[in-house]
């Protein structure tokens, strides 16, 4: 296959309707969001659906995500729009914040990992929102990089991982959030966080509404179906071994130094000195470092860099995100020093 590689800018459409011709017909095409890019296939279309498995290398129980491209359209695909998740909607959507509902028999076992419910979200990205539009059909998408990859910010970082596996992909320029959109089961009384994002704990809080965490994000132990996509399995992960560290930043600096060929993602505040290192920004400016998280993860890869150590970030607003993307990307090895 030979995939077609196109740019794509507000307004200006003509390659829009192309990649949603390539949807209509069963095709994969990835593109924008204002998280990360994402793989699209028409989310009606089980065969199709079926292929971003096969291109993604992804397992078949990690549900998937239908993008539309306006709130009514909701409607088409759940039983249910319960008061929380209005509540939600009015205020996030569009946005970074997907959520889960009780769906219709619209929707596939294929979609939903075989459960019984459907994550839906309305992205504010007017590429991604105008492509589904054009293609008249909620798109299913989850992140346009090989399974358990970093999640791509950029075009090239879907080139790099599905060249020659997709028909299309879609460059819009670089996402502005850099982390997959917050989950959120709504099927009951309260906001059950499935997946944190940029859409925040505090920030549904300030709603009225009552909110936890899934245990899954509390308690590591915890192992059953996953209710949202990115949760079960080792995800993010650079090519070289990441291991995060806590402590003292004069400690954390100390260890490093006995490592000079490692490659070193931290903050402003803590450098650390070693040839290959990159900054997420401030690490009081969380929103900033999750921008960036994956694009550094990538070029490590790129620098075939074998072993790396990573400050861990504060957790608060979008930190605890950054924290779970980070934690996931070193398959849960984090070292107090």
């Amino acid at each position: 296959m030979v995939t077609q590689f196109l740019k794509v800018e507000k307004g200006k459409y003509e390659n829009l309707e192309k990649a949603a011709a390539i949807i209509n017909r069963g095709g994969l095409v990835a593109f924008p969001t204002e998280t990360v890019y994402g793989l699209g296939a028409d989310g009606l279309n089980e065969t199709a659906v079926k292929k971003i498995y096969v291109a993604k290398g992804r397992p078949a129980d990690n549900p998937l995500i239908l993008h539309i491209s306006d709130k009514k359209d909701l409607l088409s695909l759940v039983t249910e729009i319960t008061p929380v998740a209005q509540k939600l909607m009015e205020k996030f959507w569009p946005g970074p914040m997907t959520l889960v509902l009780k769906k219709q028999k619209v929707v596939s076992d294929t979609v939903s990992g075989g459960l019984d419910t459907v994550a839906v979200r309305l992205p504010e990205n007017e590429i991604a929102r105008k492509l589904i539009s054009l293609a008249k059909t909620p798109i299913a998408a989850p992140s346009a990089n090989s399974s358990g990859r970093p999640s791509p910010t950029r075009a090239k970082h879907v080139l790099e991982d599905l060249d020659g596996k997709i028909d299309m992909i879609l460059d819009g320029g670089s996402c502005d959030v850099g982390l997959e959109s917050t989950v959120i089961d709504v099927t009951g009384l309260e906001a059950v966080i499935l997946r944190p994002g940029g859409v925040t704990y505090d920030d549904i809080k300030e709603l009225g509404i009552k909110v936890s965490y899934d245990k899954h994000l509390i308690d590591k132990s915890a192992v059953e179906k996953p209710k949202s996509p990115g949760m079960k399995y080792k995800h993010y992960a650079p090519k070289g071994n990441l291991v995060v560290l806590e402590g003292e930043y004069e400690k954390i600096k100390d260890y490093i130094k006995k490592f000079p060929d490692a490659g070193v993602l931290t903050f402003d505040e803590y450098p650390i000195g070693n040839k290959i290192e990159f900054s997420l920004g401030s690490i009081n400016k969380s929103v900033q470092g999750s921008k960036l998280l994956f694009d550094i993860l990538r070029k490590f890869d790129s620098l075939d860099v074998k072993t790396m150590f990573a400050v861990r970030p504060k957790e608060d607003g979008i930190g605890f995100a950054l924290c779970n993307r980070l934690f996931k990307a070193a398959g849960g090895q984090i070292l107090e020093v």
